[in-house]
C-alpha cells in the first residue's frame, strides 16, 4: 500500500511530483531528428532534471539509462541502423556541430549525455561504442540559465539547453525549438517559487 501511495504522488508521464508536474509546460515539436539521451542513473530522480522535457517534446527522442553503454542492446541496435549518429561531447577532436555532415543518403542523429560533467566524462570513458562515434561541440559563447543547479563551468548548459542549441544548429532554425526553453524556464521558475524566503539568494545569488 505504501508503494502504491508513493507512486500516486508522481505524474506517470513526466515522472515528477504531481505538484511539480511539467506536462502542462510541454509543447509537442515536429522534428524528425533522432535524439538519444543517455542518462546517468543518478539523474533519474532529480527533481530539476531536464531530460524529460526533451523526450516529452520530441517524437523521435528516447532516454536510455546507464553508465557503461558498451553492451547496451538498445543503443547498439540504434547505432547499427541507417542513421549516422554523433555524440555531443567536447572531446579534443570534436567538430563544430554546424559543420558536421553525414555520409550522403544517411539521416543524422544526435546523442546527448545527461549527467554532471564528472559523470558524463565517466560515461564516455567507459563506453567503447561512444568513443567510436564522431564528437561534435557547441559554440563556446553559449550561456546556460540553470539557475538552481550549480555547474563547475560558468557557461554550463542543462541537457535540454544543449539539445535546444544542438537541434537549432543542425536545422539552421531556432524558433521551432523555443518551446524547449519555455518549458525549462517554467520548471525553474516554479522550483524557485517553492523555496522559502532567502534560500535562493543564499545558495545561488541574487534573483534576476
Amino acid at each position: 500500500m505504501a508503494t502504491t501511495d508513493k507512486a500516486s504522488r508522481y505524474c506517470p508521464q513526466c515522472g515528477k511530483a504531481l505538484k511539480a508536474c511539467i506536462c502542462q509546460l510541454i509543447t509537442r515539436i515536429d522534428s524528425d531528428i533522432p535524439l538519444i539521451v543517455l542518462q546517468h542513473p543518478s539523474e533519474v530522480k532529480q527533481a530539476v532534471g531536464t531530460a524529460r522535457i526533451l523526450s516529452l517534446s520530441l517524437p523521435n527522442c528516447r532516454i536510455i539509462v546507464g553508465e557503461d553503454f558498451t553492451d547496451n542492446a538498445e543503443l547498439n541496435a540504434l547505432l547499427q541502423s541507417d542513421i549516422a549518429f554523433a555524440l555531443l561531447y567536447p572531446a579534443d577532436d570534436a567538430k563544430p556541430i554546424e559543420t558536421w555532415e553525414s555520409q550522403p543518403g544517411m539521416q543524422r542523429g544526435l546523442i546527448l549525455l545527461d549527467g554532471t560533467w564528472r559523470k558524463a566524462f565517466k560515461m564516455w570513458q567507459l563506453s567503447e561504442n561512444l568513443k567510436a562515434l564522431p564528437c561534435v561541440a557547441l559554440g563556446e559563447t553559449l550561456k546556460g540559465n540553470y539557475r538552481i543547479r550549480k555547474s563547475p563551468k560558468a557557461d554550463g548548459l542543462s541537457t535540454v539547453e544543449a539539445g535546444f542549441y544542438a537541434l537549432s544548429a543542425m536545422t539552421g532554425k531556432t524558433e521551432p525549438f523555443l518551446p524547449l526553453i519555455d518549458a525549462f524556464n517554467g520548471m525553474i521558475d516554479f522550483q524557485i517559487q517553492q523555496m522559502p524566503p532567502g534560500v535562493y539568494e543564499k545558495h545561488f545569488g541574487k534573483r534576476d
